[in-house]
């Protein structure tokens, strides 16, 4: 009888999302309206029937932990397995800050055999997807496989984000090349699931040197077990999985989910994503308002237009205001008279009357950060306080906590520029 645990990695910072993850782990980052990142992967593992999970946090957990408590919205909170918060800690034996996702599975090791598993799901907590890991924990035991990574094709263009790998007509893994900046290695993705024999992964995990530790899966691990001969396969994943690391790619996902179709469901009755709800009101629609293809949250106040975006709890929205293409995290105030359009601002935002949030030239990227904000996306950071009648552009990032004062005397904010 085997025993699967799953650990989740949620340690990221996850820089290219800019100020969104400046104050939160990026798994912490709100999603969907209601959700956060994390609930994907959690809810993938009761949904497989993986009742024991480590949660690997790092940078600025708070958010994280708040949220998932002792994990009761995920039927996590149990004697026996459930759900445990891993931070990293020092002590006696030198335990230190993680160095990588492998290093951070190693330093918890103890944690899998205090489970008593022989078989570790690792997985990555900043992904959105839903998946059933138990036919890939059947090919795994099938193909007698020591390690087994869950692949799926993507764009050429887009290889040098991925681990990248070839495999023969077995699907056995022949050769893996970290985020390759040659186009020429397949289209082949890492999907950052991995499927570990225990005592395995520990025996590989703990060979580096001290001159080559091996700190990380992609860069260490996986190409060392295929060097030694290891068998690596590939499971073929053909859902659908995306990675929001980007605020591109999670604007672009938030809003994918308006469609009258969208690919990825989130409210089916067969495969419920779970999280923690806030106890809020319903949202109240004016009489006066109008709602279009938009998902509103619960504790929403809608007095003017909403179109085609995602509000999450508690936004008011003011007469005369319109929000459209955006997404708007929670008990952001938007002021009498807003226009905010393709635009992505964090909680507890105050957005001034009358004030342009979201206009020019989406071709001009943000000066500070131009591999980061470049797709006319504007961005606002957590707490921010817009004055009244500010025009703001394209690819403009407002940080965390900024308030009139930080903003020029005539309010304009041109194109890719940062306050």
């Amino acid at each position: 009888m085997t025993k699967t645990i799953a650990m989740i990695l949620a340690g990221g910072e996850g820089t290219r999302l800019t100020v969104l993850s400046e104050a939160r782990a990026k798994p912490a980052v709100p999603f969907a309206g209601k959700f956060r990142i994390i609930d994907f992967a959690l809810s993938n593992c009761v949904n497989s029937g993986i009742y024991t999970a480590g949660v690997l946090t790092q940078y600025r957990p708070h958010s994280l932990n708040d949220h998932i408590g002792i994990g009761k919205p995920w039927d996590l909170d149990r004697s026996r397995g459930g759900i445990r918060l891993l931070q990293p800690y020092q002590q006696r034996k030198g335990q230190h800050w993680y160095a990588g996702t492998a290093d951070a599975i190693v330093q918890n090791m103890e944690f899998v055999w205090d489970n008593r598993a022989d078989t570790v799901l690792v997985l990555s907590g900043d992904h959105i997807y839903k998946m059933n890991y138990a036919p890939m924990l059947q090919y795994h035991w099938e193909m007698g496989a020591d390690m087994t990574i869950a692949v799926m094709p993507v764009p050429l263009e887009e290889t040098d984000r991925f681990g990248i790998m070839q495999v023969d007509e077995e699907q056995r893994i022949v050769a893996f090349h970290e985020k390759p900046k040659e186009r020429d290695k397949g289209n082949l993705a890492s999907m950052g699931i991995y499927v570990f024999n225990a005592s395995t992964m520990e025996k590989r995990l703990r060979e580096g040197s001290a001159d080559n530790p091996r700190v990380d899966f992609g860069k260490h691990v996986i190409p060392a077990m295929i060097e030694a001969g290891d068998r690596v396969f590939a499971y073929r994943f053909e859902g659908y999985w995306v990675d929001v690391g980007t605020v591109d790619s999670y604007w672009a996902t938030n809003l994918e989910l308006l469609q009258p179709e969208p690919a990825l469901d989130l409210y089916t009755d067969n495969w419920p994503i779970h999280t923690r709800s806030e106890e809020r009101p319903a949202a109240k629609i004016g009489p006066q308002s109008k709602v279009v293809s938009s998902m509103i949250s619960n504790g929403c106040v809608i007095r003017g237009a909403v179109i085609n975006s995602v509000l999450s709890p508690g936004v008011y929205v003011s007469p005369g205001a319109v929000v459209q293409d955006s997404v708007v995290m929670n008990d952001t105030w938007i002021g009498p008279g807003v226009h905010v359009h393709k635009a992505v601002i964090d909680k507890q935002v105050m957005v001034g009357a009358g004030t342009v949030l979201g206009t020019g030239d989406d071709s001009v990227a943000n000066m500070q950060m131009p591999d980061r904000l470049f797709a006319g996306i504007t961005v606002v950071g957590k707490g921010a306080v817009i004055p009244d009648g500010a025009y703001i552009g394209r690819n403009v990032l407002i940080n965390s906590g900024r308030d009139e004062s930080a903003f020029p005397n005539d309010g304009i904010v041109a194109d890719g520029q940062t306050i």
